[in-house]
C-alpha cells in the first residue's frame, strides 16, 4: 500500500480558507435573526463571561447574562473585556442561547494574556486580568522549564505571576527534596510559592484570600489538576476535570473555550483552555532575556551589545552565573527557550507557509 503524500502549502491553505469560509457561513446563519435597533434598549455596562464565535454572553450590572451579537467594527473580543452593549427590550428568558443583545464597544484593557498559535500568529486568551496563577503539580511531571516559559510570558504582559504547586499528597520521599529546592530558588528572586492539595483541600484556604477582590486566571500544563483546584476552591463551578492519559503520561484536555467565574468570597477567575507548552516564538531574544528577572541588572553590561550570553568573552550575565547569583535552573532554562524560538519559528513557517 503507497503512502500517501504529504500536503503542499498552497492545499494546506486551501483547506484552510475553506475552513474559515464554512465557519463564517455558520456563523451568519446562527445570527440571521439578527436584532433590529428599534427593538434594544439603552447602552449599559458589561463583562464578557464567554466568547463564541460571532457571539459571546455579556453580564450586565444587574448580574443577568445574556447571549449578543458582536458589531463587526470590534476586532478582538475576549473573556474579561469591559464593554457596552444593548440588549432587546423583550428578552426571552426561556432561551438561554437566543440571541438577545448585541456588544456595541469595548473598554481599553489594563492587560491581556497572549499565546502565539502556529496556524492564527499571536491569540488573545483573556483580558483585564490582575494575578496570573502559574500551577504545576509532581503529575504529569514537575517542569521548571514550563515555569519559567510561563513566567516570561507574565513578566512581558506585566500581569503579577503566582507559582502555585498542586498535587502535593503524591510527591514521594525521593521527590521531595529536589522539588522544593527548585521551588526555594523562585522565592530567591522574588517570587510567591505556594503548594496546595486539591484532594485533600490543603492550602486551598489561603488562595481563596490570594483571590479575593482581583481576576485571576489559571494557567499550566494539561493535566495538573487546574480544573480540580477551580473546583476546589469554587465547589458551584462544576467544572469537568480529566485524568492523565495513560498512554502518553499528558494530561487531557478539559477547558475548551475561557469562562469567567464569580468567587463568593469576593473576585473573579477566568478558566483558560490549557495548553501543553507555553510557546514564546512570537518575543524577541532581548526580550525573553528582560523577562528572566534575575537578568535585568546584567543586561546592557556585557562587553558586546550583540551577546549571546552563552560562550561571548566578557558576557556579565554568564559571570554572575559563574559567581552563583544566577541559579543554573534558570540560566540553562533561558537558553533551552532562546534555542527554541528558531525551531517554534521554523515549525510555524513550515505549517502555514511562506506566503503567509
Amino acid at each position: 500500500m503507497s503512502k500517501k503524500k504529504p500536503l503542499s502549502h498552497g492545499q494546506l491553505r486551501r483547506m484552510r480558507t475553506n475552513h474559515k469560509k464554512k465557519l463564517q457561513q455558520h456563523d451568519k446563519s446562527q445570527s440571521s435573526i439578527a436584532l433590529p435597533d428599534s427593538s434594544l434598549g439603552n447602552e449599559q455596562a458589561g463583562t464578557i463571561i464567554s466568547r463564541f464565535g460571532q457571539h459571546a454572553d455579556v453580564e450586565t450590572q444587574d448580574g443577568l447574562i445574556s447571549r449578543c451579537d458582536i458589531r463587526r467594527n470590534i476586532k478582538s473580543l475576549v473573556t474579561g473585556d469591559k464593554v457596552i452593549v444593548r440588549l432587546s427590550q423583550h428578552i426571552n428568558q426561556g432561551n438561554p442561547t437566543a440571541i438577545v443583545g448585541v456588544v456595541e464597544a469595548v473598554h481599553p484593557r489594563h492587560s491581556q494574556l497572549s499565546r502565539p498559535d502556529l496556524y492564527d500568529g499571536v491569540k488573545i486568551i483573556a483580558a483585564n486580568i490582575d494575578q496570573i496563577f502559574i500551577v504545576s503539580s509532581v503529575k504529569p511531571s514537575f517542569s521548571t522549564q514550563i515555569i519559567d516559559r510561563y513566567l516570561v510570558a507574565a513578566e512581558d504582559t506585566g500581569i503579577t505571576p503566582i507559582i502555585i504547586l498542586n498535587k502535593i499528597d503524591l510527591i514521594s520521599e525521593e521527590e521531595s527534596e529536589a522539588i522544593e529546592a527548585a521551588l526555594q530558588r523562585y522565592r530567591d528572586i522574588g517570587y510567591p510559592v505556594y503548594k496546595v492539595s486539591s484532594t485533600l483541600l490543603q492550602g486551598v484556604d489561603t488562595l481563596h484570600e490570594l483571590m479575593k477582590d482581583k481576576v485571576s486566571v489559571f494557567v499550566g500544563q494539561s493535566g495538573v489538576g487546574k480544573s480540580s483546584l477551580i473546583n476546589a476552591i469554587m465547589p458551584d463551578a462544576a467544572l469537568i476535570t480529566g485524568d492523565i492519559s495513560e498512554n502518553s503520561g499528558l494530561g487531557q484536555h478539559t477547558t475548551t473555550t475561557a469562562k469567567l467565574l464569580h468567587i463568593q468570597e469576593g473576585g473573579d477567575l477566568i478558566d483558560s483552555p490549557g495548553v501543553r507548552e507555553f510557546a514564546l516564538w512570537h518575543l524577541p531574544a532581548e526580550r525573553v532575556g528582560w523577562c528572566f528577572i534575575e537578568f535585568r541588572d546584567y543586561l546592557g553590561t556585557c562587553k558586546f551589545r550583540d551577546c549571546k550570553h552563552l560562550n561571548d568573552p566578557g558576557c556579565a550575565i554568564t559571570a554572575a552565573y559563574d559567581a552563583g547569583e544566577i541559579s543554573s535552573d534558570r540560566y540553562q532554562n533561558y537558553h533551552k527557550i532562546i534555542a527554541s524560538l528558531d525551531e517554534q519559528r521554523h515549525a510555524r513557517h513550515f505549517k502555514v507557509g511562506p506566503d503567509e
